[in-house]
């Protein structure tokens, strides 16, 4: 059994400390084997701001990945936007801006899907669908295969259709065809689980809401996703946990139960 704790959209800078609490002591209590941070660290890419989410990262006490989100590139500094948009991140976060992490039963992707000439939408080229593909096609039958991208894969309600990643059609072909189980998102604040249609097999898109930041949508709280892996019988569980306005605790809300395909 490997479980994943998916968190995204933490905007540090717009943080609120006692939910940035509450999440290190979820962190703590559930020992994941990898947590998944699907970008917008930052509000404003600042190099403070990058520096108390790697601090925030290391006191979740688990192996972590991260991808940039559209806020990690800087807004207002036009030089180091055109010239080194990736530079906060990669001070804080390590060089490599589509990392990759792999254990028996895990194989996770990610990819960097902001580009410094957009200011919010997000982008997969086609060289970057087929390197995942390519990853994926090696996975083993027991290793639940995740891609983690920024902006959504797919939307549930058409007001977020401006928010979809450009190429997502041909991510998501390509993708469910070379075997993967799951596509992490983040980007709209709204969490949800999502099965894909008409794909060569199951693929689901699994959204993360905003994590830590005041930023919330009316409605929906701050919010978190654990994703439990069990080889055998081959299930995966995803749990959304919202952040409790009045026990001050995540709290689980929606448990889903997802049957990747094998063979």
């Amino acid at each position: 059994m490997s479980r994943v704790l998916h968190i995204s959209d933490t905007h540090f800078g717009t943080e609120v400390p006692g939910i940035a609490q509450a999440l290190v002591h979820l962190s703590q209590a559930l020992r994941p084997d990898l947590v998944v941070l699907s970008g917008d660290i930052t509000q404003r890419a600042r190099s403070a701001q990058f520096q108390a989410a790697r601090s925030f990262m290391d006191r979740l006490g688990a192996p972590w990945l991260a991808v940039p989100g559209n806020h990690d590139i800087p807004l207002f500094n036009l030089w180091a936007r055109c010239t080194r948009p990736y530079a906060g991140h990669r001070a804080a976060f390590g060089s490599e801006l589509e990392p990759v992490f792999a254990s028996h039963d895990l194989l996770v992707l990610g990819v960097n899907t902001t580009r410094a000439h957009r200011h919010k939408n997000g982008e997969v080229s086609t060289q970057q669908v087929q390197r995942v593909a390519r990853r994926l096609s090696q996975a083993t039958a027991v290793q639940l295969r995740v891609v983690v991208v920024h902006q959504p894969i797919d939307v549930m309600r058409p007001q977020d259709l401006p928010d979809r990643l450009l190429g997502h059609t041909t991510a998501q072909q390509a993708w469910a065809e070379a075997g993967a189980d799951i596509v992490l998102g983040g980007h709209i604040h709204l969490p949800y689980v999502m099965p894909l249609p008409g794909l060569a097999r199951p693929l689901w898109a699994v959204q993360a809401g905003t994590a830590v930041s005041h930023r919330v949508r009316p409605g929906v709280p701050n919010s978190v996703n654990v994703l439990q892996w069990n080889a055998v019988p081959g299930t995966c569980t995803v749990t959304q946990w919202d952040h409790g306005a009045a026990s001050g605790r995540f709290e689980p809300v929606r448990e889903t139960t997802l049957r990747p395909a094998r063979g």
